[in-house]
């Protein structure tokens, strides 16, 4: 039986205490941290937490706690990571693993240093679609991955600080764009380098410092390039989407707004329908488990399997040091209007990747580009010539 000391009681802080109290695991919130005092009490008696506090320290020094789960402001999240490494408790840490990523290598340093173990809470690669579509890339269903895409939009977050530059680290690229680097590094491969980034970010509508929108690519060493699309601004509810596109296949995934859920409602029971939904009334796309939907279960299953076992999770410190990291380079790129480098220290991953292109014999004297079959039935060839390098076309019955 494992105990948490959690540090937040925001939106993101109930879908743990949901997800880690609704398994009906021996594992259990035994501790909550969070100011004002009267947030805390209310949350501790809502999830039959025995223990609250607005003492961080407190809390994750208790003597009864085994983990730390770090559901807190981002500019909070290194303070409290340390704390947690110097008390040696393993620690889980929300999106995004810190401010930046000179914040996101100091606290992987403290943690591989200290010897706990670490995991990072990117709940949407651990979505129930994701994992699958994840195991049909790496079992070859679509070859070689040559894009991704990953969208990510709604009106904006639900807390205060998020809109605040200072105690985000950003925008809408940094709230979000940490979700969709990570899904595409997922589909790519986590060993593959990202090696440069071009990105647009605007503050569009909203009165804010803050990027309210922005697309990024991200182009890796191997030639797969990323797309990332983050906004603040989408109306209409949360859209979530994901694409994939390889030499033998292609995945779409659409996880919020088409749900196979769909109901009409005047809107006189004025009641919760989802995250992000704008409305009660109209047609309405409800999510029939909504933390499930959005991985968290499978993510908590992940962490503690792992703790058990003496492995690392799917997520760890690491990888959100690479987003941050990306994200760095994101916005450095956005003001310079450059392709700029993604600059990481001590890369894990492979090395020296050619991006060239896969050349398909057909016979000992073309490459095949492409066999289509056309309308009265016969296949149609495009083939290169190896000696000229001309492109001819063929007919075949």
């Amino acid at each position: 039986m494992k105990k948490f000391s959690l540090l937040g009681t925001g939106l993101i802080g109930s879908f743990y205490a949901m997800s880690l109290h609704g398994q009906r695991r021996r594992d259990v919130i035994h501790n909550v941290c969070s100011i004002p005092a009267e947030s805390a009490k209310e949350f501790a008696h809502k999830w039959n937490i025995p223990k609250y506090t607005t003492s961080m320290k407190e809390a994750i020094e208790d003597p009864e706690t085994d983990i730390v789960i770090v559901a807190l402001p981002n500019y909070l999240h290194k303070e409290a990571i340390l704390m947690a490494c110097r008390a040696k408790r393993h620690v889980l840490c929300t999106k995004p693993l810190a401010m930046n990523a000179a914040e996101a290598k100091e606290v992987l340093d403290a943690v591989e240093k200290a010897g706990v173990f670490h995991g990072y809470l990117e709940d949407l690669v651990y979505t129930p679609k994701t994992l699958k579509a994840i195991e049909m890339v790496k079992n070859g269903s679509c070859g070689r991955i040559l894009w991704t895409r990953s969208r990510e939009a709604h009106s904006g977050p639900h807390s205060a600080w998020f809109w605040d530059k200072k105690q985000s680290g950003g925008g809408a690229l940094v709230d979000m764009g940490c979700h969709c680097i990570e899904i595409g590094r997922s589909f790519i491969g986590k060993d593959i380098k990202p090696v440069e980034v071009m990105c647009w970010a605007e503050t569009q509508v909203k009165p804010i410092e803050a990027e309210d929108h922005a697309i990024a690519l991200v182009k890796y060493e191997n030639g797969a390039v990323s797309q990332v699309e983050v906004s603040w601004n989408f109306r209409g509810g949360m859209d979530l989407r994901d694409e994939v596109s390889g030499t033998e296949g292609t995945i779409r995934l659409d996880h919020w707004l088409r749900t196979g859920f769909e109901m009409f409602t005047t809107g006189s029971t004025d009641k919760y329908v989802s995250e992000k939904t704008e409305s009660d009334a109209g047609w309405l796309f409800p999510v029939g488990d909504e933390v499930h939907a959005l991985g968290y279960p499978h993510m908590f299953t992940d962490m503690l399997d792992s703790l058990e076992q003496n492995k690392m999770p799917k997520e760890t410190f690491y990888d959100g040091y690479v987003v941050n990291a990306i994200i760095d380079a994101c916005y450095k790129s956005a003001a310079t209007k450059k392709w700029e480098p993604v600059e990481l220290i001590g890369w894990r991953g492979k090395e020296g990747i050619s991006s060239s292109v896969e050349l398909i014999e057909f016979d000992e004297t073309h490459f095949l580009i492409k066999k289509e079959k056309m309308p009265d039935g016969k296949i149609k060839l495009m083939l290169k010539e190896k000696s000229t390098g001309n492109i001819i076309q063929k007919l075949i019955n």
